[in-house]
C-alpha cells in the first residue's frame, strides 16, 4: 500500500506523454560534469516518468495519491498502463475540476465493491469548503474484495491552512471507518497528506489521542450503528506497527524541492498509511521512499510512504 502527494501540475505546459517517451535518451549515461545541479521544481512533463516508475518499480498493488489533477489522473493511467484501474473525483465539483485524492488499484489484486467521496466539510455530500480552510478537501473511499475477503480503504488530503478544518476532516474520516469496521468486520485503511505533524490535532484526533470533533448530523445519522454495535475504533500508525527491523531509516515525509544539502528546515512527517484498530492485518514493513535523482530532478516534494500489509481472512 502507497501513499503519495505527487505534487500538482504547477508548472503546466502542452507536452504531452508520447513527445515525453520520445524525447529519452536510449544511449549509455557517463558520468556528468556534477551531481545535483539543480533541484528547483520542475514541470510535470519532465516529472511523470519517474513518477509511474516509482509506483511500477516497487510493484505497488493499491495506490491512494494526492493533489493530481486531470491531465495528471490521465497521464498516470497512460503510463502505468491496463494492470491498473482508478477511482476518484475533482474535489470542486465531484467530476473533473480540481485536484483528485485517487486511488489506483492492480485489477489482478483485488476486485472493486463499490466507491464513492465525501467532502472535509460541514456539508460532507456537496462540492463544499470548510469556513477559514485553504481549499476545498475530500476522501475517496472504496470498498475491495482481495482473496483474503472485504477491506475498505480511504485516501484523503487534508487542508494546508485551517488547523480545526484538518481536525474536523479527520474527525469526518474516522467515523466513516468506524462505520464500515463495525458493519463489515473487516479491515479498514487510510492514506493520505494529512498536513499534520504528529503533535496536532488531526493526527491526534485519528489515533485517538483527543475526543472527535461534533460532526454534521446528516452525516452522523447516515453513516451510524446501534449501541449492541458499539466499539472502540481509532487508526493505528503504520510505523508504530511495523516492527523497528523492518522500518527504512527515513522520517521525514515532506521535503519540498531544496536541495537537501542546504536547508531542511522544511522537512516533516505529514504522510501516513494507517490501519484500523480493529484488526485483521498484519505490517511486514514500512518504508519513506526516495523522490531526489542525482541529476537534480525532485519527482515530488512529498516522498512516497509504502506498507506491505498483510491482509488475513479472520480477525488477527
Amino acid at each position: 500500500m502507497l501513499s503519495w502527494n505527487i505534487r500538482m501540475d504547477a508548472m503546466p505546459d502542452s507536452i504531452t506523454v508520447p513527445e515525453t517517451i520520445a524525447n529519452l535518451s536510449s544511449s549509455i549515461p557517463s558520468d556528468p560534469e556534477s551531481y545535483f545541479p539543480n533541484t528547483k521544481e520542475r514541470p510535470w512533463s519532465e516529472r511523470r516518468i519517474a513518477v509511474a516508475n516509482t509506483i511500477l518499480f516497487d510493484r505497488a498493488d493499491f495506490i491512494g495519491l494526492q493533489e493530481v489533477t486531470k491531465r495528471q489522473l490521465d497521464d498516470l493511467q497512460l503510463l502505468l498502463g491496463d494492470d491498473f484501474a482508478k477511482i476518484g473525483v475533482g474535489r470542486e465539483d465531484g467530476k473533473e475540476d480540481g485536484e483528485y485524492s485517487p486511488i489506483f488499484y492492480r485489477k489482478d489484486v483485488a476486485k472493486l465493491n463499490k466507491w464513492d467521496t465525501f467532502w472535509l466539510s460541514k456539508t460532507p455530500f456537496e462540492p463544499s469548503k470548510y469556513p477559514d480552510a485553504g481549499n476545498t478537501r475530500i476522501a475517496t473511499v472504496a470498498q475491495f474484495k482481495g482473496n483474503s475477503g472485504v477491506f475498505t480503504y480511504i485516501n484523503t488530503h487534508l487542508d494546508h491552512v485551517s488547523d480545526e478544518q484538518r481536525g474536523y476532516g479527520l474527525s469526518l474520516v474516522l467515523h466513516r471507518a468506524k462505520y464500515e469496521a463495525i458493519k463489515t468486520k473487516r479491515p479498514v485503511f487510510v492514506t493520505g497528506d494529512f498536513n499534520s505533524r504528529p503533535d496536532q490535532l488531526g493526527y491526534k484526533v485519528i489515533t485517538g489521542q483527543v475526543a472527535p470533533l461534533k460532526l454534521n448530523q446528516t452525516f452522523v445519522d447516515k453513516y451510524s450503528w446501534s449501541d449492541k454495535e458499539e466499539q472502540e475504533f481509532v487508526f493505528q500508525d503504520i510505523i508504530g506497527e511495523t516492527s523497528p527491523v523492518r522500518r527504512s531509516g527515513d522520517y521525514a515525509t515532506f521535503t519540498g524541492f531544496a536541495s537537501p544539502f542546504d536547508n531542511t528546515n522544511s522537512y516533516s512527517r505529514i504522510d501516513f498509511v494507517m490501519g484500523g484498530s480493529n484488526g485483521g492485518w498484519e505490517s511486514r514493513s514500512f518504508r519513506v521512499g526516495e523522490t531526489l535523482t542525482d541529476n537534480g530532478l525532485w519527482s515530488s516534494d512529498h516522498k512516497p510512504v509504502y506498507s506491505d500489509i498483510t491482509i488475513y481472512k479472520g480477525k488477527h
